[in-house]
């Protein structure tokens, strides 16, 4: 489990197909403090440490990952949004997130606001997925609140921390995100279908 506040960006150093596989190194400041077997979520997906070299770590994503995220999508020099998994006790300053990308999402637009920004994001509704204003959403591993829902879009808002410190400041119109959705929102949706 994750809280969906990102502790640092890392740079791929190195991609690997393996089969339908595709090992990914990473560069980034948090190696040193990583051991094998353990989780770490990649723009949101939780990915197994399976070699640490120095200041660079290595995890595989298997075809089923890569199908249904923007993981397959990475190119060497990429950045990408890091945080190690939650540790039981210890405050929650994001929401519940799994580490399980529902489906990717399209930013459709980005709005400079007076100091920080409005970012709209489109998405597939035949997965059956919501959102609802005031509720929670995962944009590549970033726990937000979103501001304006519809059915098959949704806009959040950026504070400049939040710009700065993760992947939202080389987004654009087009850009591939990783979502997933609210955990609870899910199973309600799910119940309210049967």
């Amino acid at each position: 489990m994750f809280t969906g506040i990102i502790e640092t960006l890392g740079e791929v150093q190195l991609l690997k197909k393996e089969g339908a596989n595709l090992h990914i190194s990473i560069r980034s400041s948090i190696t040193a403090a990583l051991k094998i077997d353990q989780s770490v979520a990649h723009n949101g997906v939780c990915l197994t440490v399976v070699q640490l070299d120095g200041d660079v770590y290595t995890v595989t994503a298997i075809e089923e990952t890569l199908l249904k995220s923007n993981i397959g999508d990475l190119k060497i020099g990429d950045l990408v949004n890091l945080e190690r998994a939650m540790v039981l006790g210890a405050r929650l300053d994001g929401h519940l997130v799994q580490g399980h990308v529902d489906q990717t999402g399209v930013c459709s637009g980005v709005l400079e606001k007076d100091g920080s920004w409005i970012f709209s994001f489109e998405y597939d509704a035949a997965a059956n997925n919501v959102t609802i204003e005031k509720g929670s959403i995962t944009i590549d591993g970033t726990s937000l609140t979103v501001v304006d829902s519809d059915k098959n879009t949704f806009s959040v808002a950026i504070i400049p921390y939040t710009y700065e410190h993760t992947r939202f400041n080389t987004y654009e119109k087009g850009t591939v995100v990783n979502l997933e959705f609210d955990v609870i929102g899910k199973y309600v949706a799910r119940l309210m279908g049967s």
